[in-house]
């Protein structure tokens, strides 16, 4: 007999085979990439490093985790000669500083970007490497020497392990509303942007999100930002099943809605297993987010919307062909990502993904979903159309707010 309050053996049973067929799913659908950790005296190590003994005058720096208004303050003070000063010496912390001027983060991480790109091109002819290293290198440079074009804006960068960054399209200093697209699992440097699978990679996502944005409201003061500056789960493995990587990356992504300049409206978008990111940071994010929106994704670790106690108003979509359907939405011992937050018992706002052809097409340009995700990132709620007609999902939102 057993005994009240324990579950019997059937379910649990029931559940470690749709665990199993998590794994089978990533198994076959290329999230398969070797893990990389990083080895001791990285680069950030070293700066990280140098920074506690960096001063200004005799005033120490604030420290690479302090609130970003401690941060700002203490840049303010400084002006902006010091500032670049600082971020010349040590640009590694500088252009990862939550509180920093945007410009002056740019600055530092193209400063950053030039000595990564010169410390590979040292590795890509080093015979001590393997094959494959040098390879890696290769592809490295490639990555390096694009992001270090002159339009491209970097307000993140990270060379350690397989590294991380955020890039900016728009003015963010001067915009009235911000869009954040959170990736998913295999997000790293190399896989950033993509010439095949475009809009599938963080940077295609964004720009075609920022594209969109513009021609829904051609007038509208907007940025967007490609957030990788988390370190997401890599290839299939117990990571990509578990809220462990997430909720760090929560802490990462609450820091930056905090930091971002004056006082725009924030939109995130959270695709895939940046879902699972999102549904952790939701509780702690501020008030200046307003709506998080979550595309394919395999759950929020909740039961419900409400239990993510947001400020923000929560909107889900999913397209028909999206393989992440057949994944069971369940949670054992910390294993799964909880309830799916299509099903109408979530309660989220149901979103149509018309046009989203898989997984990795809700950012293709011309299709329902994108035009959905742009009418959300710029507050034009009355173009938002639901994944049915009769559904209330813009029920209780009039017009177009903050812009």
């Amino acid at each position: 007999m057993i005994p009240a309050g324990v579950p019997s053996a059937l379910p649990v049973a029931r559940a470690l085979f749709a665990l199993l067929v998590v794994f089978v799913l990533l198994t076959t659908t290329g999230w398969t990439a070797p893990r990389h950790r990083p080895a001791p005296g990285t680069p950030r190590e070293a700066a990280l490093a140098a920074w506690t003994h960096a001063r200004t005058g005799h005033r120490p720096p604030p420290a690479p985790g302090a609130p970003a208004r401690t941060v700002a303050a203490f840049f303010a003070g400084l002006g902006p000669a010091g500032g670049v000063r600082l971020a010349e010496r040590h640009p590694l912390v500088v252009g990862n500083l939550d509180g920093a001027p945007v410009a002056l983060r740019y600055r530092a991480n193209r400063i950053a970007l030039a000595r990564a790109y010169a410390a590979e091109h040292g590795r890509a002819d080093d015979p001590r490497l393997s094959p494959e290293g040098r390879h890696e290198a290769r592809r490295r440079i490639d990555r390096f020497a694009a992001l270090l074009r002159p339009d491209r804006q970097v307000l993140a960068f990270d060379p350690t392990g397989t590294g991380r960054v955020a890039e900016v399209f728009g003015d963010l200093e001067r915009a009235r509303r911000v869009s954040v697209v959170v990736p998913g699992v295999d997000t790293n440097l190399l896989t950033f942007q993509k010439t095949h699978g475009r809009y599938g990679a963080p940077a295609g996502m964004a720009r075609a999100l920022y594209d969109a944005e513009r021609r829904t409201a051609p007038g509208a003061r907007v940025a967007v930002i490609a957030w990788a500056d988390y370190t997401a789960p890599s290839g299939m493995g117990i990571d990509a099943l578990t809220g462990r990587l997430a909720a760090s990356g929560a802490v990462r992504l609450v820091g930056l809605t905090e930091a971002l300049p004056g006082d725009a409206r924030v939109t995130l978008f959270c695709h895939s297993y940046g879902s699972v990111l999102c549904g952790a940071a939701a509780p702690r994010l501020p008030a200046r987010v307003t709506d998080v929106a979550v595309a394919g994704s395999p759950g929020m670790r909740v039961e419900r919307a409400a239990d993510l106690a947001a400020p923000a108003r929560i909107w889900a979509m999913r397209d028909a062909d999206d393989w992440i359907a057949d994944v069971p939405h369940v949670e054992v011992g910390g294993i799964g990502h909880g309830a799916d937050p299509v099903e109408p018992g979530f309660g989220a706002r149901l979103l149509s993904a018309g046009g989203a052809v898989g997984h990795s097409g809700y950012f293709e340009p011309g299709t329902v979903s994108l035009g959905n995700l742009a009418a959300l990132g710029v507050g034009a709620y009355p173009r938002l159309v639901c994944v049915r007609a009769d559904s209330p999902c813009r029920e209780g939102i009039s017009g177009t707010e903050g812009s």
